[in-house]
C-alpha cells in the first residue's frame, strides 16, 4: 500500500541513501516535446540536504535534457527502486534547479559530495520536494549490485578542465536540448577553486 510523506527522514532517508542507482524524469512544457528519463549512479553523487531537498551531481555527456527542462519549467521526478530487501519504490516529485559552476552557491553545495566530486562535473541539481511517496515494488526484480562502472570518470579524468569545456561545446545537445531549449550555458565556466 502506497504512502505519502511530509519529509525525507528516518527510514525513508536511509532507503534513498542506500540505493546505488536512481532515475530522473523531466519534460518540456510543449505537448510534442520529448520526455526525458535518465539513470544516475556513481557512489556519493546524491545527497539529502534536508527534509525537503535532495541534490545530485550532473556530469558531462552527449545530452543535457534535464538541465534544459529545469531551466524551462523546473518539473522533475526522482525515483529509487529496491533491488534487494523488501519491495519498495520511492518517488520525489518536485521543482528542480541547476546550479552551474559560476553560481555563488557552488562552493557551499559541492562540500556535500566529498569524494564523488570529479572530472566532467557541470552542474549540481537541487530538487525541492513537492510530493514524497512510496509504492510497492512487487514487480521489481531482485538484482545484485556488483561494482561501480569507472568508464565515465576514467574518460573525463584524462581531460583537463579546459578540454572538458571544449568537449561540451562540440556536442549538439549540450547547449540546446533535442527540442531546441537552452540547456548547458556555453562556454561552460571554469571550475571554481
Amino acid at each position: 500500500m502506497g504512502k505519502v510523506y511530509e519529509r525525507i527522514e528516518g527510514r525513508l532517508r536511509s532507503f534513498i541513501e542506500a540505493q546505488p542507482v536512481f532515475f530522473v524524469a523531466s519534460a518540456p512544457l510543449s505537448a510534442d516535446g520529448h520526455v526525458n528519463l535518465s539513470p544516475k549512479g556513481r557512489a556519493g553523487t546524491l545527497a539529502v540536504l534536508d527534509e525537503q531537498t535532495v541534490a545530485y551531481l550532473d556530469f558531462g555527456g552527449s545530452h543535457a535534457e534535464t538541465l534544459a527542462h529545469l531551466r524551462e519549467n523546473g518539473r522533475i521526478t526522482l525515483m529509487w527502486c529496491a533491488f534487494t530487501g523488501p519491495p519498495k519504490i520511492v518517488r520525489v516529485h518536485g521543482q528542480g534547479e541547476a546550479v552551474f559552476r559560476d553560481d555563488p552557491r557552488w562552493n557551499e553545495l559541492i562540500v556535500h559530495f566529498a569524494d564523488a566530486d570529479g572530472p566532467g562535473l557541470r552542474a549540481i541539481v537541487l530538487v525541492r520536494a513537492g510530493l514524497i511517496s512510496d509504492t510497492c515494488g512487487f514487480a521489481v526484480p531482485f538484482m545484485d549490485y556488483r561494482e561501480e562502472r569507472t568508464l565515465h570518470a576514467d574518460n573525463f579524468g584524462r581531460k583537463t578542465d579546459e578540454e572538458f569545456r571544449a568537449y561540451c561545446e562540440t556536442k549538439p545537445y549540450n547547449g540546446t536540448s533535442i527540442d531546441g531549449l537552452p540547456a548547458l550555458p556555453l562556454p561552460v565556466p571554469p571550475r571554481p577553486t
